[in-house]
């Protein structure tokens, strides 16, 4: 059973996101967590927290074991851009776009198959 947890209008560039959510895809919800407490970077904080929702949802609403638990997928994904603008020389303008990203994580149980005991 899949579950997940998403996390819109992050004010961070999916970019940046994207470098951290790259370190966690397919490992165990607890190694996860652990590297994502040592990475170096702000995203790492917000993946963390969506990651942390994503796991309280598996326990409470759907009775999984985090132990079982694996991030299955995750993705950041382009939000809207905030559009601004910066004055420069001789009147002109010029635009700066503060962009924002939807965090999704996708978490799924591992399944362990059974011997055969038809030897």
């Amino acid at each position: 059973m899949k579950v997940r947890a998403k996390y819109r209008f992050l004010r961070m560039s999916p970019q940046k996101v994207r470098q951290v959510v790259d370190l966690i895809r397919g490992r165990q919800v607890d190694n996860a967590l652990a590297i994502l407490k040592f990475t170096p970077r702000a995203a790492a904080r917000e993946v963390s927290k969506v990651l942390k929702s994503a796991i309280a949802n598996a326990e409470n609403n759907a009775m999984l074991s985090r132990e079982d638990l694996y991030v299955a997928a995750i993705t950041a994904d382009d939000g809207p851009r905030l559009k601004r603008w910066r004055a420069r020389a001789r009147g002109r303008a010029d635009r700066i776009l503060k962009r924002t990203c939807h965090v999704t994580v996708v978490l799924d149980e591992y399944e362990y198959e059974e011997a055969d005991e038809t030897v």
